[in-house]
């Protein structure tokens, strides 16, 4: 099969079509023709050699979490996903090959089916960053109806899940993001738009019950200056891996509660957030669709920040 791979970490220049052996279905997985992926922060960050790139046990590497298809072997005759299914979900790269490819091989626990009122680039997505805004704000936040809400990067792939998923439970949103966003940002749900270029944020939202980091300390100390923004007893999540290491000690000093976060695979989730799509809750924003050999220029787009939900590859032409 054709694949977007790596011979070894560097460079977006080091991706390059290949023609690789095809995935082979096991157990409880499901097999699936792929038809877009999109790209992520951590496929970016592998393919450096930072990330999960310790993980990558040899080369050539396909990377790529999401990905959008159509199954083409499901594994048992009885199983609810069979071939010809529409379906979208996540692997555990690099434990699995990635989407970055025309085939594969996931766990039947990673797959749902597809929402009816996307096509196959929204799809892709979806799932990485849909599941990790649904994990820091609903399962580790627990964000409820009348709490103030700080979401970092609201207009990226994950924020822009985040501020939704804020929204729709009842919190008054303040997000940060650049001034270009500012109506994007305000239609999905957002109270306010700080403009992280002119504004300082921690002078604007004050005493917030929740903070979903997707900066860190990378970035202008967006990490620490999120603790002037908290009430004491609130809580701080961060979800770039190692971007704020002294996080713990920090809240803890001022009285504040603090966690990273790591998203899973999760089809049953992953099945919530599909109603909320096609009834219209939540929506999703591809920013660019790129055809799968220009995987290297989709990497630069998304290294230099500044998208606005996601970049997509696209592997195959929609089937018919």
């Amino acid at each position: 099969m054709h694949a977007l791979v790596i011979d070894r970490t560097g460079g977006p220049d080091e991706l390059h079509l290949a023609e690789v052996p095809r995935p082979l279905r096991v157990s409880d997985e499901v097999l699936v023709r792929v038809v877009a992926a999109s790209v992520n922060p951590i496929d970016v960050k592998t393919r450096a050699g930072r990330g999960t790139s310790a993980a990558i046990t040899g080369f050539p590497a396909i990377l790529g979490h999401d990905f959008a298809g159509v199954v083409e072997q499901a594994p048992y005759a009885a199983h609810p996903l069979q071939p010809g299914d529409r379906v979208y979900g996540m692997g555990r790269v690099p434990r699995t090959s990635g989407s970055f490819a025309e085939f594969v091989s996931v766990s039947s626990m990673s797959v749902a089916p597809m929402p009816a009122s996307l096509d196959f680039a929204q799809a892709a997505a979806v799932p990485l960053a849909a599941l990790t805004a649904w994990g820091a704000v609903v399962d580790t936040a627990r964000v409820h109806d009348g709490q103030r809400v700080l979401v970092h990067a609201g207009a990226g792939g994950v924020g822009h899940f985040a501020v939704q998923f804020a929204a729709y439970f009842g919190a008054a949103v303040t997000t940060t993001a650049s001034a270009r966003n500012a109506d994007f940002l305000r239609e999905l749900g957002a109270h306010r738009v700080v403009d992280y270029t002119t504004e300082r944020f921690e002078e604007i939202a004050r005493d917030q019950d929740v903070v979903i980091d997707l900066i860190g300390n990378v970035r202008d100390a967006t990490g620490t200056r999120s603790l002037d923004a908290l009430r004491r007893g609130g809580l701080v999540v961060n979800v770039p891996t190692g971007s704020w290491p002294t996080m713990q000690e920090e809240a803890s000093a001022r009285g504040i509660r603090a966690t990273g976060y790591s998203v899973s695979p999760d089809a049953r989730t992953l099945a919530v957030v599909t109603r909320l799509i096609d009834d219209g809750s939540i929506r999703v924003h591809v920013d660019r669709e790129l055809p799968l050999a220009e995987g290297a220029e989709a990497n630069r787009i998304v290294e230099a920040g500044h998208v606005r939900g996601k970049v997509v590859l696209r592997v195959a032409p929609d089937p018919a």
